[in-house]
């Protein structure tokens, strides 16, 4: 782990790749493997990145989005690493990882890095290792990692929780001032981009445009809301209109918020959700290799499907036993 730690940080990007792969797994040995990397990585480098987050509803054109704007970095000398998630099947777990595929010319380029990873069973648009995979990215010196999302609702926001600057993308004519001020996504967004603001959807884009502005003015004020903001801007993608200007919205907004501390809290917020997260996840992983646990887990199970005990009762009998430390008492 030491070598490989040195590798990422030299920006080897097969290391890089490799180190996520670890990371993403679910094998207990991998587990402790990673965490020795993550601890590797964090006594050697303090290297950190702009985090930002990209949402949006499928088929409003994140990746096309996404590989403008990745473009658009690169010819200003940054690093670039984007983290695209994409939907898995609920039947067998497995995706087509499609978003790489979209984003052709950006992916050639030695200065970009693109991860897909596959959403699994995780809600809220992401992976369930992304913010792993943010650090590692972090690490091997990337200067901007983009988290492109799943196509999520209004009430998916994990992506917020683990980066610096949240955009949200819309189409155009894809609601008025009601949707607008509806809660969930749209009150943590940063930015919203109403997209393919070109040719004949133009000027559905730009009514898209005030009709949001006017909402957003609804909305109450957060505390690390510059002057301003959120801002709603028109994009496209297809041209490239817009999207400078993006990038500029997107630095006011960072520098405002490094100028008065509100940036050191949100990393402050970050760090402390990984952590939560992550003891969250080991305890539920715990629960499935104690062999004690899981006898009683599937016993409830068959009584739970021959409706001789609710649910509820089912899972009260579970917890009693981690409270007691014993046996069941059945």
């Amino acid at each position: 782990m030491t070598q490989l730690a040195q590798d990422i940080i030299d920006g080897n990007r097969r290391a890089l790749a490799r180190a996520i792969t670890l990371v993403e797994s679910t094998r207990p040995d991998h587990r402790e493997q990673a965490v020795a990397l993550l601890e590797a990585l964090r006594a050697k480098t303090d290297r950190e990145a702009l985090r930002i987050g990209l949402s949006g509803t499928p088929g409003v054109g994140k990746s096309t989005f996404t590989e403008a704007f990745g473009m658009m970095l690169l010819e200003r000398g940054l690093r670039v690493a984007v983290l695209a998630v994409d939907p898995s099947s609920a039947r067998s777990g497995g995706s087509i990882l499609g978003d790489k595929t979209r984003m052709e010319r950006l992916s050639r380029e030695p200065n970009a890095f693109i991860r897909p990873s596959p959403s699994q069973t995780t809600l809220g648009g992401v992976a369930r290792r992304t913010r792993e995979a943010i650090a590692l990215c972090e690490a091997a010196g990337f200067d901007v990692i983009l988290v492109e999302t799943v196509g999520v609702g209004q009430s998916e926001t994990m992506v917020a929780d683990m980066c610096d600057i949240f955009l949200l993308l819309l189409a155009p004519a894809g609601g008025d001032e009601l949707q607008g001020v509806k809660r969930g996504i749209m009150e943590i967004a940063d930015i919203i981009l109403i997209n393919k603001a070109d040719g004949d959807l133009k000027p559905a884009a730009m009514r898209t445009v005030n009709d949001y502005r006017g909402a957003l003015r609804l909305l109450r004020k957060r505390p690390q809301d510059a002057p301003g903001f959120p801002k709603v801007l028109p994009v496209s993608a297809l041209t490239g209109e817009g999207v400078e200007q993006a990038w500029k919205e997107i630095n006011t907004l960072a520098d405002w918020r490094k100028g008065n501390g509100t940036w050191n809290r949100i990393r402050t917020r970050q760090e402390e959700s990984r952590f939560e997260d992550e003891l969250r996840r080991e305890v539920l992983a715990r629960l499935d290799r104690d062999d004690r646990i899981r006898t009683l887990r599937e016993r409830l199970r068959d009584r739970v499907s021959a409706r001789q005990i609710s649910p509820e009762a089912a899972a009260r009998q579970v917890l009693d036993v981690l409270d007691s430390g014993t046996q069941d008492k059945e």
